[in-house]
């Protein structure tokens, strides 16, 4: 055995840990636990059949996606509404996003626009819900969305802008969803064709006016949610 390698019993923990930070993730994901609500480690750990350490450890992983808050003396919680930073989010994506568009319509290519429309065909083409996986956006469509989205983008040729793209995309799936949820009437339809549309016809200031309006109604949406929510 390697000195890098894991000893059986530490390779099981990890990937039972795994199992558990994807069900909690998928859970939160579909709105199984409220914004706001206590993420009990004994309930959970209960509920899945493993041990705290094993639930704790996929906490602590969750509140580094940004998915749950870690609470002084009060153990975890998802985020609520009112989470001032859904909103920072929202403004870091309003002023790098449209810069790193502007330079993907600038310099892509015919090989970009080509996954640009592979990407919004696929979008276009995913079912938005599935009963079966709550009241929130399905997890197929959520993918296709980011694919569309990070393809869009990828024109610039930068990694490290990109991985900053990856980063906040992350962090704001699940204000993401919230919106969407409290808005179902917005055509997101329309507003990724629009997008596409301006992105391969070149037209880099309408992509990008586009593209805020997009991203100012998803904040708008969660903003007005907790709003009724106080």
């Amino acid at each position: 055995m390697s000195q890098t390698s894991q000893p059986p019993a530490a390779q099981g923990k990890q990937m039972l840990s795994e199992q558990v930070y994807v069900r909690l993730r998928d859970a939160i994901m579909r709105g199984d636990h409220a914004p706001g609500a206590a993420l009990k480690p004994q309930d959970l750990a209960k509920e899945q059949g493993v041990s705290l350490a094993v639930v704790r450890e996929a906490l602590v992983r969750a509140v580094g996606d940004g998915l749950a808050d870690r609470l002084p003396n009060r153990g975890f919680a998802v985020p609520a509404f009112s989470d001032r930073r859904w909103q920072e989010i929202a403004e870091a994506r309003r002023t790098v996003e449209p810069v790193l568009l502007r330079m993907s319509v600038e310099r892509g290519d015919v090989g970009w626009e080509a996954r640009v429309r592979a990407a919004h065909h696929r979008l276009s083409r995913t079912p938005v819900y599935l009963p079966e996986e709550g009241e929130y956006y399905s997890g197929a469509w959520s993918e296709a969305h980011r694919v569309f989205h990070r393809t869009l983008l990828e024109g610039c040729d930068n990694p490290v802008l990109m991985d900053t793209f990856d980063r906040m995309w992350t962090a704001s799936e699940l204000a993401r969803r919230w919106s969407a949820h409290r808005n179902p009437g917005r055509d997101g339809v329309a507003e990724h064709r629009r997008l596409e549309q301006a992105a391969l016809a070149g037209d880099a200031d309408t992509a990008v006016e586009v593209l805020v309006q997009h991203l100012t109604q998803t904040a708008a949406g969660l903003t007005d949610r907790a709003a009724g929510e106080e």
